[in-house]
């Protein structure tokens, strides 16, 4: 008996969430049999779930069949497929409906034989051996340690799987796989075992043969020209399934499960349906909806130059910005941590004994045991600079404070662990919080070096690399960025020697002012006491009386500018922008206005700053000596409404075998280092794909900037291209610069603007902490 088919309604119901709606059962047979007591229903994610009632006969081959007009126009697809089972069982489509989608089930007696993937094997083989083998994929058995031609359980999955780091989603579960006859009516799919072969033209000549009679070389070639970069040759794909476990549906079903492909290759629908159908057929387990990501510039742009053929095909798609933007989980610095759990505000003191969460992105974090934010973090902003450099525990979390395992636990004792299977906290005693941070602590004193000998501000011109000592590593390396950058790029100005900011606090006594301070048992007795303390010892430094001297050393620099123009004065100490510590967000910068005066009232503020409770905090907890640390200060003309903002670093931080650079940058001044509330600045990955022609730059976006109208990006493609140009120079020229001091790095980053005139503007760079 045959019923009429039922239509699931239009696509994106996996992204409205949709509630179970009930349906009658479709069904379709070879012979007359009728299906009695069935239901079937859409399960919240716009996906047909189809239950069957008890075959006692257990003599029959269930198949669920979706096609895309209720008359099996352009022919029935098996989308899942079960033997019969003495109880209740149920059949789904693992993918979610791209547009409508007519379903079937079909009746097959096990005596008809049936190969529906014409691969040789009858159905009923294969379904008994359900572990091994695939009735819908063609592809032959193959050894686990190799990789599988369906994977039927979440177990075999993770065996499968390898842990990587992909945009927007750090530690993920990555399978790749290879479809072979992509080009034909019955392509064939094997899952790689990605532990043991990391490549995918590993697997295709090692485990299939391919191109196995001629050498590695020339085989990679073929397998590259037959596999990436073409529409009009293909013989396979090479894609990735990733599983994002932390996202959340809106209608509340967790977890998705995406097929994706090479950011650069510009994989068409003529290939990419074939290949997500037989995927997502090949995952009988997969509770979570299957769906394509395009993950990349090229992608993005061939799914609208296709969109009218997307709309009439079964593949369901999902954007970068609804793929990351429902994350409810993302662990941006792994760990372990122990203290006393705080919800945090503005009013709130903190120090290295707490585990704080934050409803917002803080812009003045003093050292604690780990963060949670109840907001997206990006992996640029100070919050996660500081996690990184002081090895802290860091992790968005939604709704972190409200959770029922976190809520009952604050003010508290606590273990947080922080990973990429997940977040877990538990109780813990006093002593395991004062073990835990004597642990992770420097054992001996650390005293930075400074040097006092150079008395004199310099033009950025005249300072060299080497002068750190005298005058900070900001202050060296923006003057190398001057040299090596065209003209304008980088800032011109001046920096002050850490002698001025010493002969000022001797001329003072303050010195004297800060050790007796410290000799105060209740500085130490509360942190509270202590950020109050060193509030009023700020105010004091910014009032006090500098040697004459100074005063008109200051006063020269100034009368190096226009008049009328407004001066940055930034900090440059001995103990920030280092190898393995950038000092992210320890410091303020101040800007020196036409109407206030002498520049001494400004450059006192930075050297203020070097006393802040976070700084203070800071260098307690290396065990850095506070009268080593020396306060230099970077000058140079301010920067005035400009058109945006950014951070970036000179290469991929998440696929290190594709070269390239990631930047976040956000419109106007809202700082993608400190953000304003519910900003999301823009994200993205830019690499150069031809290293002799410059124009040929693929750009990977993680998620676009919320500031700008939809379809709009922070950055043009031109200005992405000339910045990453420029972070090319900047590490090739500071990687030697650090080789040759002994002091090796992998990356910098780097802080850049366009200016109001639209011109790129590059104000500092750093050795990236890892």
């Amino acid at each position: 008996m045959m019923a009429s088919p039922c239509a699931i309604p239009p696509r994106l119901l996996f992204l409205l969430g949709l509630s179970l709606v009930a349906a009658g059962v479709l069904r379709a047979a070879p012979l007359p049999v009728e299906v009695a007591d069935s239901r079937a229903a859409l399960d919240g994610v716009g996906r047909l779930s189809v239950w069957l009632p008890a075959d006692d006969g257990v003599g029959m081959i269930y198949t669920l069949e979706r096609a895309a007009a209720p008359d099996g126009a352009g022919g029935w697809r098996a989308v899942q497929m079960r033997l019969g089972q003495s109880e209740a069982f149920r059949l789904f489509d693992p993918a979610p409906a791209q547009g409508s989608a007519f379903y079937r089930v079909a009746r097959t007696p096990i005596a008809l034989d049936s190969d529906a993937d014409r691969d040789g094997r009858s159905d009923f083989i294969e379904l008994l051996w359900w572990d091994r083998h695939n009735p819908l994929n063609p592809a032959g058995e193959i050894p686990l340690e190799d990789g599988a031609c369906l994977i039927p359980t979440r177990a075999v999955f993770e065996q499968l799987a390898r842990r990587d780091n992909v945009p927007g989603s750090p530690g993920i579960r990555e399978v790749k796989f290879v479809v072979t006859d992509v080009d034909t009516d019955n392509p064939a799919v094997y899952f790689v075992n990605t532990n043991t072969r990391i490549y995918h033209y590993d697997f295709a000549r090692d485990v299939l043969g391919y191109a196995a009679d001629v050498d590695w070389s020339t085989g990679l070639r073929r397998f590259n020209a037959e596999t990436y970069w073409t529409n009009t040759a293909r013989k396979q794909l090479a894609g990735s399934l990733l599983a994002h476990d932390d996202f959340e549906n809106p209608g509340g079903a967790q977890g998705l499960y995406t097929v994706e492909f090479w950011p650069s290759d510009p994989v068409s629908i003529r290939y990419l349906e074939p290949a997500y159908r037989i995927v997502a057929a090949s995952l009988p387990f997969a509770e979570a909806p299957v769906v394509y990501h395009p993950a990349s510039e090229t992608q993005e742009a061939i799914l609208a130059e296709e969109a009218a053929w997307y709309a009439k095909s079964t593949v369901a798609t999902i954007g970068s910005e609804a793929l990351f933007g429902a994350l409810a989980y993302s662990p941006l610095n792994p760990g372990i941590a122990y203290g006393r759990l705080v919800v945090a505000d503005g009013a709130t003191t903190l120090t290295p004994r707490d585990i704080a969460i934050f409803a917002v992105l803080p812009n003045d974090l003093p050292h604690v045991g780990a963060i949670l934010t109840e907001v997206p973090q990006t992996p640029l902003s100070h919050v996660n600079l500081k996690a990184k450099q002081n090895d802290t525990p860091n992790a968005y979390l939604k709704n972190a404070s409200t959770r029922g395992d976190v809520a009952p636990l604050v003010g508290q004792n606590v273990r947080v662990e922080i990973s990429a299977d997940g977040f877990h906290i538990a109780p813990a005693t006093a002593e395991e919080v004062a073990a835990h941070l004597e642990s992770i602590r420097p054992d001996e004193p650390q005293i930075p070096a400074g040097d006092l000998s150079v008395t004199a501000p310099r033009v950025l011109a005249a300072v060299a690399f080497r002068d750190s000592t005298a005058f900070g590593s900001k202050a060296a390396n923006v003057a190398e960025l001057g040299r090596i950058l065209p003209a304008g790029v980088a800032p011109q100005g001046w920096a002050l020697p850490f002698a001025l900011y010493d002969a000022f606090m001797r001329h003072s006594d303050l010195y004297g002012y800060a050790q007796a301070m410290m000799d105060d048992p209740a500085f130490w007795a509360d942190p509270a006491i202590r950020a109050q303390s060193l509030q009023r010892f700020q105010n004091v430094i910014e009032d006090a009386e500098a040697p004459a001297w100074v005063a008109e050393a200051v006063a020269g620099v100034q009368a190096q500018f226009p008049p009328g123009q407004a001066m940055r004065c930034r900090s440059s100490t001995n103990n920030e922008d280092l190898v393995g510590f950038n000092g992210a967000g320890l410091y303020d910068s101040y800007t020196h206005r036409p109407d206030e005066g002498h520049l001494l009232k400004s450059v006192r503020q930075v050297w203020a700053g070097l006393w802040t409770f976070r700084a203070f905090e800071e260098r307690e907890f290396w065990r850095i000596d506070h009268f080593s640390a020396m306060m230099g200060v970077l000058i140079h003309p301010n920067y005035e409404n400009e058109q945006s903002n950014g951070v970036g670093v000179t290469r991929n931080l998440f696929d290190p075998s594709w070269p390239g650079s990631y930047i976040n940058a956000q419109v106007g001044e809202d700082l993608v280092t400190n953000p304003e509330p519910g900003s999301i600045p823009e994200e993205f990955l830019i690499a150069q794909l031809d290293p002799r022609d410059y124009s040929l730059y693929e750009i990977q976006y993680v998620r676009r900037s919320n500031r700008v109208p939809p379809g709009e990006t922070v950055l043009t493609r031109d200005q992405a291209t000339e910045l990453a140009i420029h972070m090319k120079t900047i590490q090739s020229r500071f990687r030697t610069l650090y080789s040759s001091a002994g002091k090796p790095i992998t990356a910098m980053e780097i802080e850049f603007k366009y200016t109001a005139e639209g011109k790129l503007a590059i104000k500092q760079a750093r050795p990236w902490v890892e």
